[in-house]
Order: C-alpha cells, then sequence, then structure tokens
C-alpha cells in the first residue's frame, strides 16, 4: 500500500468530516443525486451518534482514509463503515474491521450484526460475515439491505 495506516478513535469535531467522508464512500457506488440526497439523513455522524457509538477513523498519508462505528446499544452493530474512495481496496476496511472486532471481543460481544449495502454485500462476505436475513432500509421506502452477521 505505500502509506501506514493507523487507527485511533474519532473526536466529536470530526462529526462534519466524517460525514462528508460517508457521503463520498456510498456515492463511490454509483448512485444518484437523488437516492443520496435520501440517504443523507442516515448518513450524518451526530453527536448524539458519536456519543453513543463507538467511532474509529483510519489514517493514511496524513489523511482520514476511513471511519467505522461499534453501536452496543442493540446487540452489537456495525455502523458507519465506509473507506474514502481513493483509499479503497488499500487494506483500510480490513485495519477498520479489526479494531471493531477487537474492541467488541473485549466487550464481551459474541457475535457482530451489520445491514450492509447491497454493493458491499461481497466486502463484508470476504471479512467472514454471512447473510441471514434482510432489513428494510431506514432512508429508501421498498429497499431492503442484507442483514449480515459474523461470530467472533
Amino acid at each position: 500500500m505505500g502509506e501506514d495506516i493507523t487507527i485511533r478513535r474519532a473526536r466529536a469535531d470530526e462529526a462534519g468530516v466524517l460525514t462528508a467522508l460517508a457521503l463520498r464512500a456510498k456515492a463511490s457506488w454509483g448512485y444518484d443525486a437523488a437516492f443520496m440526497e435520501a440517504c443523507r439523513e442516515e448518513l450524518t455522524l451526530t453527536p448524539a451518534k458519536m456519543a453513543a457509538w463507538q467511532v474509529w477513523v483510519a489514517e493514511a498519508g496524513g489523511r482520514i482514509a476511513g471511519m467505522i462505528a461499534l453501536n452496543l446499544e442493540r446487540g452489537a452493530q456495525v455502523e458507519d463503515f465506509f473507506v474514502e474512495p481513493a483509499f479503497q481496496g488499500r487494506g483500510v476496511g480490513g485495519e477498520l474491521i479489526a479494531t471493531l472486532q477487537e474492541a467488541a471481543r473485549a466487550a464481551g460481544v459474541g457475535v457482530l450484526e451489520v445491514d450492509a449495502d447491497p454493493n458491499a454485500e461481497a466486502i463484508y462476505a470476504k471479512l467472514g460475515f454471512q447473510t441471514f436475513s434482510h432489513s428494510p432500509s431506514g432512508s429508501i421506502p421498498g429497499r431492503w439491505l442484507p442483514r449480515m452477521r459474523l461470530a467472533l
């Protein structure tokens, strides 16, 4: 990959930067402007989400390269797992998920779950997740998301 990846906890003042990253990463799947606008609220990282979740960022080459969040409020949910498009396919996601898994194990979690973007289902499968159900999208009425789990 060339540059080192470092993982650290996100700071509350990074919510806007991380929201913009999430929107760029989601748009990299080729979604149109109307779809992205419908997702904006759900993809916005708020102070409340940042306080409730454990959020990490990956830095590479002096830039924020990705983010991931662990929500322990209802089971153990992977939330907001996004990699900056310029860094996709370069190991950032693997470093982020490893950090999240370590934190989940430390919290006594046995199973992680995620509502995946359908385009990301294969990526989660490569990380060991298995699809077991489908969940309604929080942004797009009538759209269903693969519900996936990983035993730790």
